[in-house]
């Protein structure tokens, strides 16, 4: 991919451009995630200015929300490759999302709509592209590939972590505007990071679409590619197989921000010496638990791909669908316990989200990771894209389950879903030889990386 920023030597850690990368997701993971704490709470609440919903029609719009949100990235991840790079895609989301949720915190239903609008435009040209150029800082083959979007993933949980207490907080106590306003907020800290540091930091990464990439390898004598060869078709369709996969995954993971966050709501006992734990906080176990187990996991990768034993990716991810279906027990344990007594131990849902993490750090900065890997060049931000396609269904999906709660109670849909994705995950290591094949090789760590030099740029490592 021209415009690969190596660091060198693997042993010498991650380029600088990857902290600022973090930094930037962690401040727009902060207003996604304080806005979507939010949204299902306040079209339910009868006070303070909320809609007053039924929990069917507001899971429904969160689940149209949540999965536009996603839909958008491929055309955004389209544009990027095609027009204006993955830097300028970036700002432009970033300003689009800024302005999204400051539309939010104006009192109005229109507004409201708009600034959802807003939100899911910006989404489009922002997630793909900061997600893809994770990946351009590292040259084929370098082995901490998989460590690096681990580390990534920690900056989306930080700002997770952030938007529940500061948006939480000032949406659940001091009014639902507040927290929205204080979403955009956020975001603004995030561009103005980014802008500030891209050209220090990030080299060429980014910089020049990958057509306009492809067009400049044509006149130097490299022979621009028209179609995809075999091995490149395999490897687009490894990509399509496994979002399938990660649609089981997220349908069910999603139910934190929908039925989840409303069940914690209602009929888990949230009290603490007397104060009453605010429900958004409870969102940010998992959050906590990234930021606690991340280290853990992008350090377990890279000491096994060291060693030769790193497992393959379809493995790892199977492990996740495993993870999820495992914590989904937990929600059954407090399911049962509220309809007995009344209401469930706060404890039931923390080893939930506690599994759902572990799930998550097996598959989903894995995903993102294999997506640069994986696919051609010439189309990364248009299957980064794809690759959240996934997301787009999963999250729609998490609404309609989610919805049927109110017919079949929480018990029955957490058992559906933990059965559902268990069998996914068993699936899905059963056929992991297959996919590993079709890969070719893309997913496999070379021995060391190329120095900067060869790569034609230079970053220092951190």
């Amino acid at each position: 991919m021209q415009g690969t920023v190596a660091a060198g030597d693997a042993r010498k850690g991650h380029p600088r451009g990857l902290y600022l990368l973090f930094f930037t997701e962690m401040w727009e993971r902060m207003s996604y995630y304080g806005m979507r704490g939010l949204l299902v709470l306040f079209l339910t609440s009868k006070v303070n200015g909320g809609f007053g919903w039924s929990t069917a029609d507001a899971l429904s719009l969160y689940g149209t929300y949540t999965g536009l949100v996603y839909l958008t990235p491929i055309a955004g991840g389209f544009i990027a490759d095609r027009y204006m790079g993955q830097r300028r895609a970036v700002v432009l989301g970033g300003v689009l999302m800024m302005i999204g949720h400051l539309i939010l915190a104006l009192p109005s239903v229109t507004m409201f709509y708009a600034g959802l609008g807003f939100l899911i435009i910006g989404n489009g040209f922002f997630k793909p592209n900061i997600s893809t150029m994770v990946g351009g800082l590292y040259a084929p083959g370098d082995g901490r590939r998989d460590s690096a979007f681990t580390i990534f993933y920690m900056g989306i949980n930080l700002g997770a972590v952030l938007g529940n207490f500061i948006c939480g907080t000032l949406g659940e106590r001091v009014g639902w505007h507040w927290g929205f306003g204080a979403a955009g907020v956020g975001m603004l800290l995030g561009l103005i990071a980014f802008v500030s540091l891209q050209s220090k930091l990030l080299g060429k990464v980014g910089l020049v679409p990958e057509r306009m990439v492809a067009a400049a390898e044509a006149k130097s004598g490299t022979p621009e590619k028209s179609g995809f060869s075999r091995d490149e078709f395999d490897r687009i369709l490894v990509i399509f197989i496994m979002a399938l996969f990660v649609v089981a995954f997220w349908t069910g993971f999603e139910q934190a921000g929908g039925l989840m966050n409303l069940y914690t709501n209602a009929k888990v006992d949230r009290g603490i010496l007397g104060w009453e734990v605010p429900t958004t906080w409870f969102q940010n176990f998992n959050s906590i638990f990234i930021v606690t187990l991340a280290p853990i996991f992008a350090g377990l990768w890279s000491w096994l791909a060291a060693r030769g034993k790193d497992p393959s990716i379809p493995v790892k991810m199977s492990m996740g669908l495993l993870f999820l279906s495992a914590g989904f027990l937990f929600m059954l344990g407090a399911s049962s316990e509220s309809a007995s007594t009344g209401k469930a131990a706060a404890w039931w849902v923390v080893m939930a989200y506690l599994l759902h993490t572990m799930g998550e750090l097996c598959l989903s900065p894995v995903g993102l990771s294999m997506v640069t890997k994986v696919a051609p060049a010439r189309i990364v931000s248009a299957m980064m894209g794809v690759w959240f396609l996934a997301n787009a269904a999963a999250n729609k999906l998490a609404g309609v389950f989610g919805g049927y709660s109110e017919k079949l109670g929480e018990f029955s849909v957490f058992l559906y879903i933990s059965v559902g994705t268990g069998i996914a995950g068993v699936l899905l290591l059963v056929v992991s030889p297959i996919l590993k094949r079709m890969m070719h090789g893309t997913d496999e760590v070379k021995p060391s990386a190329p120095t900067s030099e060869q790569q034609g740029g230079s970053v220092a490592a951190a």
